[in-house]
């Protein structure tokens, strides 16, 4: 009778366990503390919202709505405050509508503070998101970023190589022309 029953609960509410059944023993091995499988069920669910296209288009479309009105200065126009609320309002609102609707019981206060105690468990890019329902800095910097693409001024675009040197030139030295 080696193994006769190896279990795994996978949900928010329940603990990760794998039962196994070695002759007249048996071993509970947990992978995970029931708080530490919750939070996991929850960043599972944050990615697959924040990946819907429900959820990119939302987002999609308020930054297009507003990226021209923020600029790179240390002053703060009055105008970010409504944009920051009606973000909040937006997308904050959505997301946690549909961790509600998939998870019942769940509390966005309640999460906030944890994911602040193990936001190290959690990617940058997710992390980063979730910062800018909460953080105005992030969600200033958020705008900026956008702006910067938009106008071919990110870092993070990727270099662009361009020859200085038209195709129709020949380079000296060569008898090879450039096309």
């Amino acid at each position: 009778m080696d193994v006769q029953e190896k279990k795994s609960v996978r949900s928010c509410g329940e603990n990760i366990v794998e039962m196994v059944d070695l002759d007249e023993e048996t071993f509970a091995v947990s992978s995970s503390s029931t708080a530490d499988a919750c939070f996991d069920s929850v960043i599972g669910c944050i990615e697959d919202i924040i990946m819907d296209e429900e959820f990119r288009l939302l987002q999609q479309t308020f930054m297009e709505k507003h990226y021209l009105e923020f600029d790179d200065s240390e002053e703060n126009k009055l105008s970010y405050t409504s944009i920051f609320n009606e973000h909040v309002d937006l997308l904050e609102k959505h997301l946690e509508s549909q961790l509600v609707r998939r998870i019942p019981g769940f509390s966005m206060n309640s999460f906030i503070q944890i994911l602040m105690k193990n936001k190290d468990q959690v990617s940058s890019d997710i992390f980063d998101m979730l910062l800018t329902f909460t953080d105005f800095m992030a969600f200033k910097e958020m705008f900026l970023d956008y702006r910067a693409e938009k106008e071919g001024r990110s870092l993070d675009s990727g270099l662009v190589v361009t020859s200085l040197i038209p195709a129709s030139a020949t380079h000296s030295g060569s008898s090879s022309s450039l096309q």
